[in-house]
Formats: structure tokens, sequence, C-alpha cells
């Protein structure tokens, strides 16, 4: 057989295999209540306090957690946060990337993939705000409808400084499926009031916080960067970079009161010692 003929014959194996193992794969079966998966993804370490405005003895740990998640209902799918390391820049026997302060041990799609799924499966993607540690994988979703305030895109997409941002790791998003979400109204994901972004506006100009309302854990606010640290909490400090000072004081004072009204957990995403007792993928909250 001619060379011609086996580089044919191995570009049609090839197309062949692709097809089958595309066709093979079948997302996992809805649940019948509500799931929250939550996956490890990477460290900041040591962070600085005085870019929080603490000193450093004034706060107990400065290492900061990086969650993502994924909430799995009956309705479809929904991920939230998506990292602070790309996929793509771990090196291909996947040893750990170590960048500055950041540690990421643990690429996102293989978390997925442990539990079934495939970034093609996920229905909703949304991040609490644009910063490049709650959206480096953002490209992979870009199947995904996106929810998201039309200021916090506007951001996105400016050619404006704005900090924190890269671009290139949500690029694109900017033409995925979109929906905007009102800026001054609770948006129910699946209709049935068990996961709804609120608005929380401050750190950036479209931040957003995640409620879930789950049968057995019960009701958990998952808070993106309304904190950063528990030590924020019942003061007026925001981080130095914070977009609106006025209005993260006034989204945490409605959350707080959000707070006492349902009786849910507030979950500070990069709330270090917090996270590690958390449950890990594949392990999950119902």
């Amino acid at each position: 057989m001619s060379w011609k003929k086996l580089a044919v014959l191995g570009v049609l194996i090839s197309a062949s295999l692709a097809a089958q193992n595309s066709a093979a794969h079948h997302a996992p079966k809805a649940p019948k209540s509500l799931r929250l998966y939550v996956f490890d993804c990477g460290v900041l370490k040591p962070m600085d306090a005085a870019m929080f405005n603490f000193k450093k003895e004034e706060v107990a740990e400065l290492n900061m957690s990086v969650p993502c998640f994924l909430i799995a209902h009956p309705k479809g799918t929904l991920m939230w946060d998506v990292g602070v390391v790309p996929d793509s820049d771990f090196k291909p026997d996947g040893s750990p990337v170590v960048q500055g302060m950041i540690t990421v041990t643990k690429q996102l799609k293989p978390q997925l993939a442990a539990i079934g799924y495939v970034p093609e499966d996920i229905t909703y993607v949304s991040f609490s705000h644009y910063h490049i540690d709650h959206t480096a994988n953002a490209n992979m979703f870009a199947g995904s409808m996106w929810l998201v305030e039309q200021a916090e895109r506007d951001i996105m997409f400016s050619d404006k400084p704005a900090p924190v941002k890269a671009e290139k790791n949500y690029i694109a998003l900017k033409d995925s499926k979109t929906k905007i979400l009102p800026p001054d109204a609770d948006y129910d994901v699946f209709g049935d009031g068990s996961v709804i972004i609120k608005p929380a506006q401050g750190h950036t100009p479209g931040h957003q916080v995640l409620f879930l309302k789950m049968p057995k854990t019960g009701p958990v606010l998952v808070a993106g960067d309304l904190y950063h640290y528990n030590e924020e909490r019942n003061t007026d400090k925001v981080p130095t970079f914070e977009y609106s000072k006025e209005q993260s004081l006034a989204s945490r004072a409605k959350m707080e009161a959000f707070l006492k009204q349902s009786g849910a957990q507030l979950w500070i995403e990069h709330d270090y010692a917090h996270d590690a007792k958390l449950k890990k993928s594949p392990a999950y909250y119902e």
C-alpha cells in the first residue's frame, strides 16, 4: 500500500475514533433534587493583607482558596466560577502550576470528567465577577448560556483598563449565547426558587452571589468576593481595588439582612479555613 493510501486510511481511522468517542459520551442522568459539587481550583498564597486594608496580624489566615462549583439540577446544570489558571496552562504531565502567589494542582476538566461531565453538558455558566481568579476556564464553557449583568459584560470587553482582568481567558464568551440579568432583581435560574443569582454590585460593576436552597444541607449563600476574609464582616474595609466602596457596603448590608431572614449559611469563597472543611467532588451536597 502506498504512503498516500496509508495517510488517507490514518485520517479515516482517526475521524472514526473521534466520532465514536463523541457518540459514546452521555451526560449523567439528571438528579432528582439539587446537588452541589465543589472543585479544588487552586490557592492564592500568601496574600498581602494590605490589599484588603488590613494589617497582617489582623487576619488569621492569609492564604485564599479558589473553589469552582457545579450545580446539578433536575432541569439542567450551572457552572459557577471556574478557577484562576486555565487548564491549558498545565504541562502535558499534569504537574502543578505555580505562577507567583498562585498554586493550582488540579485541572478543572478532569474533575468534571470524574463525575461524568464534559463542558458541553453544562447548561449555564455564570461568575460572581470577571476577575482572573474566577474566570480562568471560561472559554471552556462557550457553548453554555452565559448569565451576566450588562455592566459586568461591558467592563469585561471594554478597552479601558480594569483591575485583575485577563480577557483572553473569557474571550470566547463574547459571541456565546447570553442572558442579561436584571441589575436590581434576583434571577431564578431554574424557576423553582432553588438556584437564585442575586445582584451584589460593588466589588465589580456587576458582582453577584449565588443562593442555593438544598433539601438536606439547607440554604447556602455562595458569596463570591462580597468578602475575602471573615474578618471583613462587620467592618467598612474593602479591597484597595474595589470598583465602588459605597456599593459594596450597601450590598453587604443587604446580604447580611438576607442571611438573617433566610437562615442561610455564608460561604466566603476565598475563606481558606472554611474551604478546607468542605467536601470536594466527587462527593456532593444535596
